[in-house]
């Protein structure tokens, strides 16, 4: 009997226990809609900015960071990660950056890399690419996503920015001091120089016979130029802005322009040059005048200037020579990227109107600079060499801009620099020597996933992290791609050019014939 009672004892509590435990199941379950209710508004209220931990982590660019074995995998994005359905498009409510918070940061930016890149001195060209690359993620690309919201306003009083990037050149200082002595406008010059130099324990480039000797450190250009009688005006009123980079740090042409690119302050006008140039008189004010003659809304002026030698006061009645022939690299080393080599002066007469062009150079490029913010330069191609000139003519014609060739030669270029240092050489001292070449090649698939050569379709590159964030830096809405590649006779899968013979013979592309009025 007393075991019985023990057992029915036990029961009722057991009872007693379980009805409780659904009444608190039972009233509870409100509560907790309500409380996922209330999480699931402020997850989707524009003003929720989460919890404490995650907004510290935003603050410092780690989320990226959390998340990379994701982003390498390619399941999610940089920008899903980061920024949602944001884009470059949205405008913060924040005041610009300032030029010395712009500078401050990229020199740091620059500093870590090279931290980055001495740790991995000895690694595969594939772990190069990494740990630049996940370094960008958390440092540089959020920053420049906030940098492209927080652009300041283009001014429309005539200032012109020139985009000038220099490795190691001995010609930077006479192609800024005749830049502005030649100027019609030398007050609304303003230049943004990337000055990638040789400070200490400097090699040359290879000599005769493959040697290289060790050399003096370069010239400073920006400080002798600053301190010149023509200069120093120009440095005192902040028309003179640089970013210094020592050699080891050198990530190539295009990543200088991309730097050279956040030196600009709100100018009209935006001109890139090579640092070994010449100039024709007044040849800023020219440049301008022919870009406003271009039949578009969004004109852009391009083409390889003559060579350094060439009389441009005997040419100015002349036709400038026009970039018409696209030709698929034939070089191992530039793994079949477009490479531009058809330019010649293929006009009897100079006319005063532009002719369209297909392709945009990089040594001598004109356009308004609300280009800046439409087609915003990549930071995820770094120690690139060539493909650089395809990927931006694609980019601006897509995004609605029509490439012109000008009326006139302004300026001339320097293209033999025999024995002169080469970026690629201190990348091999960087790193391990021949790591350039397959690393250029690898990053170059980043380029050609955006023209579509099949051999780097999406399913085909096995370095997801080739693609990271290109969404924000890719072709753009206004044109589809693929009219491009017809109009300039290029097909990516048979790796084939056709001859279109407008540009050629001066006329206007298929679908532009309104315009044939102005070149008969």
């Amino acid at each position: 009997l007393p075991s019985i009672l023990v057992t029915l004892v036990t029961l009722v509590i057991w009872i007693a226990v379980l009805i409780s435990r659904d009444n608190v199941v039972y009233f509870d379950v409100p509560k907790k809609e309500g409380r996922l209710q209330t999480a699931f508004k402020q997850l989707t209220s524009s003003t929720y900015e989460g919890p404490v931990r995650l907004r510290t982590l935003r603050e410092k660019n780690e989320v990226v960071g959390e998340r990379l074995v994701e982003i390498k995998r390619g399941t999610e994005t940089v920008e899903e990660v980061l920024h949602g359905a944001k884009t470059h498009e949205d405008v913060s409510d924040k005041p610009p950056m300032t030029m010395n918070e712009i500078t401050t940061f990229l020199s740091s930016y620059i500093s870590k890399l090279h931290e980055t890149c001495v740790g991995v001195k000895r690694a595969t060209y594939q772990g190069i690419w990494q740990a630049y690359h996940d370094l960008t993620v958390k440092t540089l690309y959020p920053w420049d996503r906030e940098y492209l919201q927080r652009m300041p306003e283009r001014r429309f009083d005539g200032s012109i920015f020139l985009s000038i990037a220099t490795y190691r050149d001995e010609n930077c200082l006479n192609t800024i001091t005749n830049a502005y002595a030649k100027s019609k406008n030398p007050n609304m010059l303003n230049v943004g120089l990337v000055q990638q130099n040789c400070e200490s324990h400097c090699r040359s480039g290879v000599l005769e016979g493959g040697k290289i000797i060790d050399v003096e450190p370069d010239q400073d250009c920006h400080k002798v130029f600053c301190e010149s009688a023509i200069g120093k005006p120009h440095c005192d009123s902040g028309r003179v802005r640089a970013l210094h980079i020592n050699e080891p740090e050198s990530l190539g042409p295009y990543a200088a322009r991309y730097f050279a690119s956040k030196l600009w302050n709100g100018e009209q006008w935006y001109m890139q040059i090579d640092a070994h140039m010449t100039f024709l008189q007044n040849w800023d004010a020219i440049s301008v005048e022919m870009l406003l003659k271009a039949p578009s809304k969004k004109p852009v002026l391009s083409h390889y200037p003559p060579g350094h030698t060439a009389n441009l006061e005997k040419m100015s009645d002349k036709a400038a020579a026009r970039l018409c022939g696209p030709v698929f690299a034939s070089s191992d080393l530039e793994a079949q990227i477009i490479r531009l080599e058809g330019c010649f002066n293929y006009d009897k007469k100079k006319i005063d109107v532009p002719r369209f062009a297909p392709f945009t150079a990089a040594g001598y490029f004109v356009a308004h600079s609300d280009f800046l913010r439409e087609v915003p330069f990549d930071p995820f191609l770094p120690w690139i060499f060539m493909g650089e000139e395809i990927i931006l003519s694609a980019r601006l014609w897509t995004s609605g801009y029509d490439i012109f060739s000008p009326s006139q030669a302004v300026v001339g270029h320097i293209y033999v620099r025999r024995h002169k240092p080469k970026f690629w050489e201190s990348v091999h001292r960087a790193f391990s020597f021949g790591v350039h070449n397959p690393l250029q090649m690898m990053i170059l698939d980043r380029i050609k996933y955006q023209l579509g050569y099949p051999e780097a379709a999406g399913d085909m590159i096995e370095m997801k992290s080739l693609l990271t964030a290109i969404e924000q830096y890719t072709m753009g809405k206004e044109r589809p791609v693929e009219d491009y590649l017809r109009i300039v006779g290029l097909n990516m899968t048979t790796k084939t050019v056709s001859y279109t013979a407008w540009c050629e013979t001066g006329q206007p592309p298929p679908g532009f014939e309104q315009y044939n009025n102005l070149y008969n």
